[in-house]
Parts: structure tokens; C-alpha cells; sequence
């Protein structure tokens, strides 16, 4: 019986033939191929635009520092928290401090005292009108500036510009069984989540986004997600 593999396009009278093989292989070959200099390619754009965006930095922290300063904030410009990063390993997630110092403390407190705040934050992971935001930091949000830190991130190989967003610790029994996949991808400054209505989806919305990025993300989809962002941001629809 001649059966035809609809994949390969071999039936299964001559599969076992090492010569009808090779243009399978030769495929394959060509895949992997591809798939390595994309790699590269991805890599060397993470390096440029890291270092362009560590070059803003500069000055974007002394204006952040005297901004504070008026406003008579007194704690650090910068802020760091554990993320989980590629095949599961932490690493240090820079930020611009948007929220008031000891802010993890404070939401737990606050959602203790607050039912509505505890549903609001146990499906979007966030809470809309969040009441540990500083008067800066909620400028810095709006404009997506807060997450300028990052390009250190990205310099150093732990994040990407294009990805999944970094997923925090706590969220690592919900993620469930899309860990393996979605961990198995350099977590970005910006995603396919960010470019798709961030701050109005759900967190098993974002779990999704992140799935259909894992199955379909290649170099021109990363630079499409890019100018999508760069797009969302001029027009302030969501943040980064």
C-alpha cells in the first residue's frame, strides 16, 4: 500500500530509502541554518539597541533625579526585582522606581483590606488604579520610560528586545504546563502581548499571547512587534 506522508511528501514504500531521505535532510539542514542566523541576527540587534538605549539613559536619570527632587521623593531612582528569565533562571530585572518604597508590602496589606483589589489583581496581575504609583512614577509608566533600565538587561544577555515579558517568581505555578514553552524563549523588553492590548488583558490572555508567540515568532515577526511598540507608545496606548 502506498500511503503518502503529507508532511515530507514521501510515501511509505520509499521512506526507508536513504536516498529519498535526502532532500528531506537537506531541508532540515536548511532550517537549522536559517533558524542560527536569525539567531545571530536577533543578538547583534539586541546589542545595538541596548547600547542606544543605555547612551539615553544618561540623561534620563538626572532629570528623573531632579524631578524627584522637586516633588521631595527621597528614596532610590532605580529599582530591581527577581524575574524569571530563560529555561527557568533567575535573574535581576532593572527598573525606574515608579511606586513608593517597601511597594510589595504595601499591596499585601492593601489587598488583605481590599476584596474588590484582590479579584482585580488575581486576574490581571496589576490593579488599574494602583495606589503605591509616586506622582513620577506615574508619568514614567504612561510614557513606558520606567522600563528604560532594561537595555542593561538586554547588554547583558538576559533579556531580549522582542519576547515574552519576564514572569515574576510568584506566577510560576499559574503559568502551569506553558512553562517549559514559554521559558524556552528570552524574555523581552517588549512582546506580542504589549503590541495586543497589555493593560486590558486578563493573565491567562497573557499566557496565551505568549504561547502563539512561541509557535510563531521569527526574526520578522520581532521586527514587526518593534514598530508595533514604537507605534503604541508615541500614541500612549499601553505601556511597554
Amino acid at each position: 500500500m502506498n500511503i503518502k506522508d503529507e508532511i515530507t511528501g514521501y510515501s511509505s514504500e520509499n521512506i526507508l530509502d536513504n536516498n529519498a531521505l535526502i532532500p528531506l535532510q537537506r531541508n532540515l539542514d536548511r532550517n537549522r541554518a536559517v533558524l542560527r542566523i536569525e539567531t545571530i541576527l536577533k543578538r547583534f540587534i539586541d546589542i545595538i539597541g541596548s547600547i542606544v538605549g543605555i547612551v539615553c539613559l544618561i540623561p534620563l536619570t538626572i532629570i528623573i533625579w531632579i524631578a524627584n527632587l522637586i516633588v521631595k521623593d527621597n528614596g532610590p531612582i532605580f529599582y530591581t526585582q527577581e524575574r524569571i528569565g530563560k529555561n527557568g533562571k533567575i535573574f535581576k530585572m532593572y527598573k525606574y522606581r515608579s511606586m513608593v518604597v517597601g511597594a510589595d508590602e504595601k499591596l499585601k496589606e492593601y489587598l488583605e483590606k481590599n476584596e474588590e483589589a484582590r479579584k482585580e489583581y488575581a486576574e490581571y496581575k496589576k490593579l488599574k488604579n494602583d495606589p503605591r504609583i509616586t506622582k513620577i512614577g506615574a508619568f514614567l509608566r504612561k510614557t513606558s520610560l520606567d522600563e528604560f533600565p532594561q537595555f542593561i538587561n538586554i547588554l547583558k544577555g538576559e533579556m531580549s528586545l522582542v519576547g515574552p515579558r519576564p514572569y515574576l517568581p510568584r506566577e510560576k505555578e499559574e503559568i502551569n504546563g506553558f512553562f517549559n514553552y514559554i521559558m524556552s524563549c528570552k524574555p523581552g523588553l517588549t512582546g506580542f502581548w504589549q503590541v495586543n492590548g497589555r493593560s486590558d488583558v486578563t493573565f491567562t490572555d497573557r499566557l496565551d499571547m505568549d504561547m502563539k508567540y512561541y509557535y510563531n515568532h521569527n526574526l520578522k515577526m520581532d521586527i514587526k512587534i518593534l514598530k508595533d511598540t514604537f507605534v503604541n507608545v508615541v500614541k500612549k496606548e499601553g505601556a511597554i
